[in-house]
């Protein structure tokens, strides 16, 4: 599938995801479509990036970048790891978030959001 021309009519529901990652305090459910991985992140109350992934990821922060993430519920900090600016995400808002950097759930509400990946980042 091609993103200038798509030349099939496609459904797919993250209720059955292509691919379901559980990591302590968080939840990731993956689609692919086409060039594209699209992921629901579910993340519970007090979960925090550095505190819960560097043993499994293998580094000491995220080394990803977010091309295209928005939160539809909740609200998500991030901390870039070169000069420690903050962002906080909450409902509706949509950004691009560059690698190297901590994120965290802010408040008492699980945080819901999807983050979009094109190319060799999504495959």
């Amino acid at each position: 599938m091609n993103i200038d021309q798509i030349t099939e009519f496609i459904r797919k529901n993250f209720d059955k995801p292509d691919e379901n990652l559980d990591f302590p305090g968080t939840k990731i459910q993956q689609i692919k479509l086409g060039n594209f991985t699209i992921s629901r992140m579910i993340c519970e109350p007090g979960w925090r990036w550095s505190e819960t992934l560097p043993s499994i990821i293998g580094t000491d922060t995220c080394q990803y970048e977010h091309p295209i993430w928005m939160i539809l519920s909740g609200r998500f900090a991030v901390q870039m790891d070169d000069d420690g600016r903050v962002e906080e995400y909450g409902p509706g808002d949509i950004g691009m978030i560059p690698p190297g950097h901590d994120a965290w759930v802010v408040g008492d509400e699980r945080v819901v959001g999807i983050d979009i990946q094109v190319g060799s980042n999504g495959e």
